[in-house]
């Protein structure tokens, strides 16, 4: 009998341990998203921010500590480029959902046909190739030979140089911008108008509530969750804007549409300066972190 067992001892030993079991097949079927997770963003998260403390001497890099940030906060061209962005993120993000919402409400309501084509022609924008639609703002909005002059030249008005002239390039660009994304914000308002009761308009109906007053206390209260989400959404995109002011304008004239991502790649991408960079990115973080942590403390969202 010990015999026995001890063979049976000796068959245990040798025999080759599975590594695939119940208990472990779900870990293997995750550990190639989590391979390309840990490579593909935590490794150039962490690389980055200590490239941010480096600076290039010759052929290698060497740590400076906090001399890339303290550059930066000296730097009147960062600060330009930071005006530039929260300019347009002051006027044109209201903008962009207040248009966005007039839309949603209005294919919302019984009155307008064929509401499936247009969802689909105002969502359009949001899926064209940023390349192809910000070449053809350029042909649009050229000084000389552009569509939009020899519109507004049969009225009477002279041309006007959109690309050229510092306010009307912000402005060519805040037309661009919300030409581009206040289809897809509707989406999202349509989305949040159809998940109203319709209980609530039915009562102040019954109140004799008039229409406006049903959008400005049903209406607008009910949306404060997709008013929030969209904000959000919109103050992240406007301060990571780099396709337009990159296409139409390169940042001028005179860097009134330098956009602090652009800026970000100029400093990495022309002229290597791949420390001061990634300060400008992280820096970039950080405000995007406090504007959002903001929107939400001021909505209410955090209690």
């Amino acid at each position: 009998m010990q015999g026995g067992s001890q063979v049976k001892a000796k068959e245990k030993r040798k025999r080759p341990k599975k590594w695939i079991t119940p208990k472990t097949v779900p870990y293997i079927f995750i550990l190639p998203a989590v391979l390309f997770f840990l490579i593909f963003t935590v490794y150039p998260v962490i690389s980055s921010l200590l490239l941010s403390f480096q600076t290039r001497v010759g052929s290698d890099y060497e740590f400076v500590f906090l001399e890339n940030y303290t550059r930066l906060f000296q730097d009147p061209l960062f600060y330009k480029s930071l005006g530039n962005t929260f300019l347009i993120l002051i006027i044109q993000v209201p903008i962009q959902l207040f248009l966005a919402v007039v839309i949603a409400v209005a294919l919302n309501s019984q009155f307008v046909k064929m509401k499936s084509f247009f969802r689909v022609a105002f969502f359009m924008p949001a899926i064209t190739a940023l390349v192809a639609s910000s070449i053809i703002f350029m042909i649009m909005l050229d000084e000389n030979y552009g569509l939009v002059n020899y519109l507004l030249s049969i009225v009477g008005v002279e041309p006007i140089a959109w690309l050229s002239d510092p306010f009307w390039a912000k402005v060519a660009l805040m037309v661009a911008i919300t030409w581009r994304w206040t289809g897809y914000n509707m989406v999202i308002f349509l989305a949040g108008l159809q998940n109203i009761p319709g209980s609530l308009y039915e009562a102040a109906e019954m109140d004799g509530a008039s229409k406006l007053r049903q959008f400005f206390y049903i209406t607008i209260p009910q949306l404060k969750p997709i008013f929030l989400f969209t904000f959000v959404l919109s103050t992240i995109g406007t301060l990571q804007l780099f396709d337009e002011p990159y296409i139409l304008t390169e940042g001028g004239p005179n860097n009134s549409t330098l956009t602090i991502t652009l800026y970000l790649y100029e400093n990495g991408f022309r002229y290597f300066d791949f420390g001061y960079a990634s300060a400008i990115a992280y820096v970039l973080v950080l405000i995007i972190g406090v504007l959002s942590w903001a929107q939400m403390k001021w909505a209410g969202e955090d209690k």
